[in-house]
């Protein structure tokens, strides 16, 4: 039986701010850059009283919360804290999976330090990142990656949950399936059209209909409703994908594009040459003046050798958007994914 932590920051780029500037204690803060093209990267607590979110419009925060303090973020001061704080984490296990600045997933299955209990682990840990980057992070502790990601939420902010393995049927049986990795509003309002409101009604459906509904998706739906997740905690996660991309001043159409999808390209080129696995696919994101998201992706043979060659592919994906020429966008972005091993023998001939 596997012991599981998901460690999460409590509102992490705002509590920074309020740390480092005792006079946004206790205030709303939102960490933004100010103007219509903003998106909020994070926002306190006190904020989100008054129902701001993260990636919501910052002109539309500053509606909701006028009385906040907006506060450009700074992520080279966020990076050196989340540095510390995996410190910490490796004190008590080597085997931890960041999965951002702000939260990773530990493996204290055996932990370094002789702590009797997953849990007095979970408790240590916060305790050294009060006491030492005066911030709060929530735990969660569980049998698997999947449920203790779930508990990290449960009592937030500055809060421990813990789903042993015996309570594990009991706790899933009426938990939202909003709640499960990979439900979004299209899902959810499926599994709703069928009666589907718990993971206790989702248990009901038998594998093969859900397949039928659901397709591959069905099989993972059938495992977490059941609190089956044997996924590993991957300490050295290799690279999935690298990305660049801007939110504009002004919305441009398609042939307004081409200065920025260059510039975007040349960011992820030099962002990619730090890799030692390198990407099959290119791909290029826009979103519309009405906050729809496009993707056109590519995985060309040979890959580009240069980021004037990714710029060349990136604009030829712009070609196949299909929409009306006239039509405007707010953001851009080039990114590429699907990386492989050099060495890998089924991929000959598609690295640069």
């Amino acid at each position: 039986m596997r012991k599981i932590l998901h460690i999460d920051m409590d509102a992490f780029y705002a509590s920074v701010e309020q740390r480092d500037q005792p006079a946004l204690r206790g205030r709303p803060v939102i960490v933004a850059w100010r103007g219509p093209r903003s998106v909020v990267c994070a926002a306190s607590y006190e904020a989100r009283k008054f129902g701001v979110r993260s990636a919501m419009p910052a002109a539309r925060a500053e509606r909701l919360c006028p009385e906040a303090v907006f506060i450009a973020p700074d992520f080279s001061r966020y990076r050196a804290v989340s540095l510390r704080a995996r410190e910490i984490f490796r004190r008590h296990t080597d085997c931890v999976e960041p999965l951002s600045l702000d939260e990773a997933y530990l493996d204290v299955t055996e932990n370094k330090t002789g702590l009797p209990s997953a849990t007095r682990v979970a408790e240590t840990i916060r305790r050294q990142i009060r006491e030492e980057l005066r911030l709060t992070a929530s735990a969660g502790v569980a049998p698997n990656k999947f449920l203790a990601k779930i508990a990290s939420d449960w009592r937030k902010p500055d809060g421990l949950f813990v789903i042993r393995p015996a309570e594990v049927e009991r706790f899933l049986a009426t938990l939202a399936v909003g709640k499960l990795p990979g439900v979004g509003r299209v899902t959810e309002t499926k599994l709703a059209r069928l009666g589907i409101a718990t993971l206790g009604d989702l248990r009901r459906l038998e594998p093969a209909r859900l397949a039928a509904q659901f397709g591959r998706y069905g099989g993972r739906l059938y495992e977490l409703a059941r609190g089956i997740d044997e996924s590993p905690v991957e300490p050295n996660r290799p690279t999935q994908s690298i990305s660049a991309e801007d939110t504009v001043e002004r919305d441009l159409r398609l042939g307004e594009m081409e200065p920025l999808i260059r510039r975007l390209a040349e960011k992820v080129w030099a962002a990619s040459r730090k890799q030692r696995r390198r990407a099959r696919t290119v791909v290029l994101k826009l979103k519309t003046s009405d906050f729809k998201v496009l993707t056109r992706s590519q995985s060309p043979r040979p890959f580009p050798a240069s980021s004037g060659e990714l710029a060349e592919l990136a604009l030829a994906l712009r070609a196949r958007v299909g929409l009306d020429p006239r039509r405007l966008y707010r953001l851009v972005g080039v990114g590429l994914s699907n990386f492989r091993d050099p060495e890998d023998a089924g991929m000959p001939g598609l690295f640069g």
